[in-house]
């Protein structure tokens, strides 16, 4: 049987990197941003399209030309999100039967905003990759084009990383290097791996 963990965390902590550490240790990982992007570019355009005219350029949906017409705007998001997530959904189930197919002991569903939309429920234990509130701070500012404003607002938009890191079954610490974050993530696979009789890959 495959033991779904759930895979998330705030901006800045080192999701993505946490997630690649698990694809290395060994573990499928389905990527739920990853799936967006594809059904963007091909499966959800059409229908976006229709909804929201002018929202793609050359078959492929333009974040640029979407984004003002559904944020801060609900209904529309709504309308947005009953497009896109049967088709996400859709795709998460067709991961999940291959990785049993395959006998995997372990998948690891890498959701941004797993809590924020109740998608734990999808999985037998929640892994949060954490960090230090000025370590967090620190990575997101010196993306480009990131202010103290926008920051503010993708973390109003979040369940707070203390929230998190209570719910959190797994804690994987980014703060100490991705070398002890590797640590962290190869121990969490082992022992899970472990529930099901089989290791992890060396």
């Amino acid at each position: 049987m495959t033991f779904v963990l759930g895979l998330t965390g705030s901006i800045g902590m080192g999701k993505s990197a946490t997630a690649a550490m698990f694809r290395r240790a060994g573990a499928p990982v389905h990527d739920a941003d990853a799936t967006v992007h594809r059904l963007y570019a091909g499966a959800a355009a059409p229908a976006i399209e229709a909804a929201f005219p002018g929202a793609t350029k050359g078959g492929v949906v333009d974040r640029a030309a979407l984004g003002p017409m559904v944020i801060g705007r609900p209904e529309a998001m709504a309308r947005l999100e009953a497009i896109v997530h049967p088709l996400v959904s859709a795709e998460r189930e067709a991961f999940l039967g291959r990785a049993r197919a395959s006998g995997a002991p372990l998948a690891v569903l890498d959701v941004p905003l797993l809590l924020e939309t109740g998608s734990e429920r999808l999985c037998d234990a929640v892994c949060v990759v954490t960090a230090p509130e000025a370590v967090q701070r620190a990575r997101v500012l010196a993306r480009p084009g990131m202010t103290e404003e926008k920051l503010a607002g993708i973390l109003a938009r979040q369940v707070p990383d203390v929230e998190k890191r209570r719910r959190a079954h797994f804690l994987v610490d980014t703060s100490r290097g991705f070398p002890s974050a590797e640590r962290q993530v190869r121990d969490i696979v082992r022992a899970l791996a472990g529930r099901h009789g089989r290791a992890a890959r060396p």
